[in-house]
């Protein structure tokens, strides 16, 4: 079944919003979260860079499966949107940053230059991507045409 306001509900969400908090899970099975800067490409790939030394990226190199949530904690109660995602995520190959560094830096404001040879070794950071294999939104109890009395997630497609 497909939700198309649903739908346009969760990529507001993905290009109205700046951070996304990624969880990962460490090597003694407990989770961790990290807000991280995001940039989308089509709903299916998420990047963020970050330190291959960061607590959530050695997670990663060890257990690749994330989940992520996007939202807005500045409205005020009852008032949230959020987008849910089930995701892989990697560091971006040495021979794919070409292609995806400008994916990411097209999002970032001009402070820092995120081009293939800042993101590569000897470099301090490097480029993370997450592949979402599920999305879903946040369907608020009260909502008038889709609520049920509490909140729910309602898998949609936002590619």
């Amino acid at each position: 079944m497909t939700h198309p306001e649903l739908e346009a509900r969760g990529r507001a969400v993905l290009e109205d919003l700046l951070y996304m908090v990624l969880g990962t899970v460490g090597p003694d099975g407990r989770p961790w979260v990290s807000p991280v800067f995001f940039s989308a490409d089509r709903g299916t790939d998420f990047y963020w860079v970050s330190s291959p030394e960061a607590q959530h990226s050695r997670n990663i190199a060890g257990c690749p499966d994330v989940s992520i949530v996007v939202f807005d904690s500045t409205v005020p109660i009852g008032g949230a949107q959020a987008v849910y995602l089930r995701a892989r995520a990697a560091e971006v190959p040495d021979d794919e940053l070409e292609r995806c560094a400008p994916l990411f830096a097209a999002r970032v404001p001009a402070v820092r230059d995120y081009g293939p040879d800042q993101l590569r070794p000897p470099a301090e950071l490097r480029l993370y991507r997450a592949t979402v294999s599920e999305h879903s939104v946040l369907v608020r109890g009260g909502d008038p045409d889709y609520g049920q009395g509490i909140d729910a997630r309602v898998v949609v497609d936002l590619t």
